[in-house]
C-alpha cells in the first residue's frame, strides 16, 4: 500500500493516524478523538507563558517602532522636563528582560512538564511520514485538501513553523536585543561580556540595529499568519484552537459547520 492510500482522509482513521504521528498520543487521547471529545493538551505554565509572551512581544514590537522611528520632540516644555523616550526605552528593556526570563521558564518546562511542552523544541525531521503530513498541512492551507486532519497538539506544519519563528525567533531577538542592551551598559558589563562579541560578527552596531529590526518584522508577520491560522482552524477543521489555549483542552467535533 502507497503512501497516497494510506492518507486517504479518512475522519474515523486518519486522526488516529496523525496523532501517533509525533508521539504524542496515549491511548486514552486516541479514544477521545475517536468519540471527539476533548483532550487535556497545554498545562498551565505554557498557556501562561503563551499569553505573557504575547504581552511581551505586543510591548516590543511598538516600542521598538518608536525606537527604531523616534517621535517628534514635543515642544510644550524643556526637554528636561520630558522623558518619553526614557520611558519607551524602559518598557522596551523590561519586555525583553522578561522575554528572556520567561523563555528560560519554559525551556525548563519542556523537561518537567507533559510531552505537548517539547513540541516547541524538537522537530522530528528523521520521521518520512512527518514530512507528508507537513505538505498535507500546505495543501490544507491552500485550500487543495478537501477535508482537514486532526491533531491532539501542534499540526506538523504548525510545530515547524512555531519551531523557527517562536523558538528560534525568541532566541534571535534576545541574543540580538542583548548585545545592544550591552553597549548601553558599558563594556564590561554582563550583557557585554556574553553577547558583545556579536556585534563585530556582523558589522558593527548599525548592522545589528538593523538585524534585530528585521527581526521584529518576521515575528509580526508570523503572528498575523498565526491568528488567521488559528481562527481558520477552529472554523474548519472543527477542533478548538484559541479555547484550547485558555481552557488547556482540546475539543473534536464530527460534524461540518454550515
Amino acid at each position: 500500500m502507497d503512501e497516497r492510500t494510506i492518507h486517504i482522509p479518512n475522519p474515523d482513521v486518519e486522526p488516529l493516524q496523525s496523532s501517533r504521528l509525533t508521539g504524542d498520543a496515549t491511548e486514552s487521547d486516541i479514544e477521545s478523538i475517536r468519540q471527539r471529545t476533548a483532550v487535556y493538551v497545554y498545562e498551565w505554565p505554557v498557556r501562561l507563558w503563551h499569553w505573557l509572551n504575547a504581552l511581551a512581544i505586543l510591548v516590543l514590537c511598538v516600542t521598538g517602532w518608536f525606537i527604531g522611528s523616534p517621535p517628534p520632540t514635543m515642544q510644550i516644555d524643556e526637554a528636561n522636563y520630558q522623558f518619553v523616550f526614557g520611558y519607551i526605552r524602559f518598557a522596551h528593556f523590561t519586555a525583553g528582560l522578561l522575554m528572556m526570563v520567561m523563555f528560560i521558564g519554559r525551556i525548563y518546562w519542556a523537561f518537567v512538564g507533559n510531552r505537548h511542552a517539547r513540541q516547541l523544541f524538537r522537530l522530528p525531521v528523521w520521521n518520512k511520514r512527518w514530512w507528508y503530513e507537513v505538505y498535507f498541512e500546505l495543501r490544507w492551507y491552500m485550500f487543495l485538501e478537501p477535508e482537514p486532519k486532526k491533531y491532539v497538539g501542534h499540526n506538523p506544519l504548525a510545530q515547524a513553523a512555531m519551531f523557527f519563528f517562536i523558538t528560534i525567533g525568541i532566541a534571535y531577538m534576545v541574543g540580538t536585543g542583548l548585545a545592544l542592551y550591552g553597549e548601553g551598559l558599558g563594556a564590561g558589563s554582563w550583557a557585554d561580556t556574553l553577547f558583545g562579541w556579536a556585534i563585530p560578527l556582523v558589522g558593527g552596531s548599525q548592522a545589528m540595529h538593523s538585524l534585530h529590526h528585521l527581526g521584529m518584522w518576521t515575528i509580526i508577520v508570523f503572528i498575523i499568519i498565526h491568528v488567521y491560522a488559528a481562527i481558520r482552524e477552529d472554523i474548519l477543521s472543527r477542533q478548538s484552537m484559541v479555547s484550547t489555549m485558555i481552557s488547556g483542552h482540546r475539543t473534536f467535533k464530527d460534524d461540518k459547520p454550515d
